[in-house]
């Protein structure tokens, strides 16, 4: 019997008015051959974006009254669950989070359940910024969180400002979050492989469409939300970065947003696949090295008040 292929999940976030209604509506309505299964999730008691979406031949689940982040994990779990008894009405799943949303409880889910880690598998993080009015709530920890958890981020509504506000705009997102791919759009029009299908989540793929992003000149730390990189070569030992990172995230977890790895770890024949989210951390193989590949680790760190020296001091402290 053949097993069924994991479900690959986009999430959308974005602040209020930013755009992530008018994305969703392209992504149901463009011609990409994909059978897509939506959850939205409003702030109220009140659902509307299920009326606001067009052309809702697909699935459309609404989670009313709270958003994502303060509902119980559980409920998002649920409906999933719920939704993987109809897998062959769909290929891909899209969540749509209100605007309020820290986006950690909703990647946190894909971790925590077995179900859930069994049958689906995070595709991206797509964060639309508001290029016009992004600056309103620039300070608000919602925007910034959006901002460092992205892996695609859509700077949209570029056709009402001036090319010098988005350079700067830009300057600003890379500053806090060095490998999200970014594009420049007007009510959110790109080709749908640039948020369908990216595997974004994935560290590697990272490396593949920028592979300057883990070097010194890919991160500024001006601004308390950044990026860090750490590039070693050798072996890492399994039970050192076990209590390493523990010890983390005991102590830096609520400031870590983002965790990701590729690592070597005790010389094994398979890549090792790290993935954090503030205090939860997941890992498991990956691809196989090839026979004469250089094996490196690679890490990165997105998150509020972090000390480079100290991080990578600790992961060094792991090498074999």
């Amino acid at each position: 019997m053949l097993l069924a292929k994991a479900i690959p999940v986009t999430v959308i976030t974005g602040y209020l008015g930013s755009g992530k209604t008018t994305l969703l509506n392209r992504i149901l309505t463009y011609e990409h051959g994909k059978k897509v299964a939506v959850i939205v999730n409003e702030f109220g008691d009140v659902g509307i974006d299920g009326q606001l979406v067009l052309n809702a031949d697909e699935e459309i689940l609404e989670m009313n009254n709270g958003c994502i982040c303060c509902t119980v994990r559980g409920d998002l779990i649920r409906m999933i669950g719920n939704l993987m008894d109809k897998q062959e009405k769909f290929d891909h799943l899209v969540i749509e989070t209100t605007g309020l949303a820290d986006p950690a409880p909703v990647i946190q889910s894909f971790f925590v359940d077995e179900t859930m880690r069994a049958k689906t598998e995070l595709d991206a993080i797509v964060t639309v910024v508001d290029a016009k009015h992004i600056w309103e709530h620039w300070d608000s920890s919602e925007a910034q969180e959006q901002i460092a958890f992205a892996d695609v981020i859509l700077l949209n509504k570029i056709d009402l400002v001036s090319e010098e506000v988005l350079e700067t705009l830009e300057s600003r997102i890379r500053a806090m979050n060095a490998f999200a791919k970014v594009h420049r759009t007007q009510n959110c029009e790109l080709a749908i492989d640039a948020i369908l299908g990216v595997r974004a989540f994935d560290l590697k793929n990272a490396l593949s469409i920028d592979p300057d992003f883990l070097s010194e000149a890919a991160h500024e730390h001006d601004e308390t939300v950044s990026s860090i990189s750490i590039v070693e070569s050798g072996a890492i030992s399994s039970n050192k970065l076990s209590t390493w990172l523990n010890q983390l995230v005991q102590a830096q977890g609520k400031n870590i947003f983002r965790m990701k790895g590729i690592l070597n770890v005790d010389d094994e024949d398979r890549r090792f696949v790290l993935q954090g989210v503030h205090m939860l951390l997941d890992g498991r193989p990956g691809k196989a090295w090839k026979p004469n590949e250089s094996r490196r680790n690679e890490m990165v760190f997105i998150g509020r008040d972090l000390q480079e020296n100290v991080l990578k001091q600790g992961f060094q402290s792991c090498l074999l």
